[in-house]
């Protein structure tokens, strides 16, 4: 007994070990080409999916791209700071709110039109109108388990990733084109690229207040995170519900967390060295447990499912900025 027990450890700490080793190189990779260590994780987990194949370490590995995604998303609380979000009025945040709600309702449609599952949908649209790999980490934590999810989330993290790359760059020249004012410029930029380095880098790349407003409309969408989550955990677990006929519908446990850090925080509860600390230790974890999903994650499963994921991401980042443009000119 004690060295089957003594067999199960060693295979559950040997995948988590590999899956901080990779977020390390990670690391080192991201700053030295300055490009999204998220994505350089994803790739290398990808390249060494063979050690998947290894029962010893497939204990760890699960363990790393389930319950420490959960604990990483949790933490993500710390990252929502009320205040700036109120400081920016009701319009901008009813521009962005409506936009979101039409991208994820656009991404579900469209998934269904090119025959793509429905969590596909959700999944990209939610990254896409949300916050990129961070919500796409958080939203496929409750989706329904399915069969190769971890191909459509890597599909997601390298759709999110390039789309947002490109718009960090083409974005401030549409600005520019359009003419718009630094504080329109801020809501457009902040409302419609995917994460948040991505952001900064392209608003303040205009101008200091477009790059504060920019800050500002991005902390917004990512404040949205937990209710959008948790509105897709509802469905989804009534959907399933009715089909098994008594799935629990309790709120997961992380999300709790999430909302309690962030009220936390919020009433200055949590010292900022412990912020500071809990923001490093969330993106940390989310990058070892992306990397942990690359390696459960088969590159020809990837390669199977042919163009239609990426038209599908394409679209959704087109139609969101074009929502965004339009909330602005009409209401801004």
């Amino acid at each position: 007994m004690f060295n089957h027990f003594f067999t199960h450890c060693k295979s559950y700490y040997s995948g988590v070990a590999i899956s901080v080793i990779i977020a390390i190189a990670s690391g080192a990779l991201a700053h030295h080409y300055d490009a999204p260590v998220m994505l350089f994780a994803l790739l290398l987990g990808l390249a060494l999916h063979f050690l998947y194949e290894t029962p010893k370490h497939q204990a760890g590995v699960d363990f790393s791209s389930r319950a420490l995604l959960r604990f990483a998303v949790a933490l993500l609380g710390v990252r929502i700071a009320f205040s700036d979000i109120v400081s920016l009025g009701i319009t901008p945040p009813m521009i962005v709110m409506a936009a979101m709600a039409i991208m994820i309702t656009f991404g579900v449609l469209l998934a269904r039109v090119l025959g793509l599952p429905t969590v596909f949908g959700v999944l990209s649209a939610g990254s896409v109108a949300v916050c990129g790999v961070s919500a796409a980490a958080a939203i496929s934590t409750v989706l329904p388990k399915k069969d190769h999810q971890e191909k459509f989330f890597a599909l997601t993290v390298i759709g999110v990733t390039a789309f947002g790359t490109l718009a960090m760059v083409v974005y401030p020249l549409v600005v520019s084109y359009l003419g718009l004012a630094d504080d329109l410029a801020g809501v457009f930029i902040g409302g419609s690229i995917h994460d948040v380095a991505q952001v900064v880098g392209a608003g303040y790349s205009i101008s200091p207040e477009a790059g504060d407003i920019a800050t500002y409309i991005k902390l917004l969408r990512v404040a949205l995170l937990l209710p959008i989550v948790m509105i897709i955990f509802f469905a989804f677990k009534e959907r399933d519900t009715k089909m098994e006929g008594g799935v629990s519908t309790l709120i997961p446990t992380f999300l709790i967390g999430f909302f309690v850090l962030a009220l936390l925080n919020n009433v200055g509860f949590i010292p900022a060295e412990v912020v500071s600390l809990i923001k490093t230790l969330s993106s940390w974890c989310l990058v070892v447990s992306i990397a942990a999903i690359g390696i459960k994650t088969s590159l020809k499963q990837i390669v199977s499912v042919g163009w239609k994921p990426i038209v599908l991401i394409a679209a959704e980042t087109v139609v969101f900025a074009g929502l965004i443009l339009s909330g602005i000119y009409l209401f801004a």
